[in-house]
């Protein structure tokens, strides 16, 4: 409608934190693990919850290594911003994202809200809070180490020559 448009003239340029936000994301979507780092602080912590995950918070690096080893197993991964609220006084944003991959166990879809703190220039992360579907977790990620072990075994049997038969 004619009331619409000039209040979209008007719309405001994102701020920095929901661009670096936006860059996260992008940059999962390309898995570059220096990308995705780049975006936090050094003494960035990540928090995982819920806390019956019974994860420690990750500084930066052992976050990177942490992606780093994701990154071979999680093929295709792509996420995608369901919904943004940003806080801008309190340099805060909150997403919630659908995450999905292609894995040795099949399909990965997951949910996550991220809660993102940066520092005053809107360009860095100081401190991250990931919900993830708790339940998707249990239920996935054994049969993802299953699956990945029997990879592994069946290389060992192709290194070693086809196994007992191939000696």
């Amino acid at each position: 409608t004619k009331l619409q448009e000039p209040l979209a003239a008007m719309k405001t340029p994102d701020s920095p934190q929901k661009r670096t936000a936006l860059a996260l994301v992008d940059s999962f979507n390309r898995m570059d693990v220096p990308a995705i780092v780049s975006a936090r602080t050094p003494s960035c912590l990540r928090h995982l919850y819920p806390t019956a995950m019974a994860q420690p918070p990750q500084d930066t690096a052992a976050y990177a290594r942490t992606l780093t080893s994701l990154r071979t197993i999680f093929r295709n991964f792509t996420l995608t911003v369901d919904e943004l609220i940003e806080d801008t006084a309190n340099q805060r944003i909150c997403m919630w994202l659908s995450a999905r991959a292609d894995t040795a166990a099949g399909e990965y879809v997951n949910e996550y809200v991220w809660l993102l703190d940066f520092d005053e220039g809107g360009k860095k992360i100081v401190r991250s809070k990931e919900f993830s579907d708790s339940v998707m977790a249990r239920d996935f990620f054994p049969k993802l180490r299953d699956a990945m072990e029997g990879e592994r075994q069946r290389r060992a049997v192709t290194v070693n020559g086809g196994g007992a038969n191939g000696r």
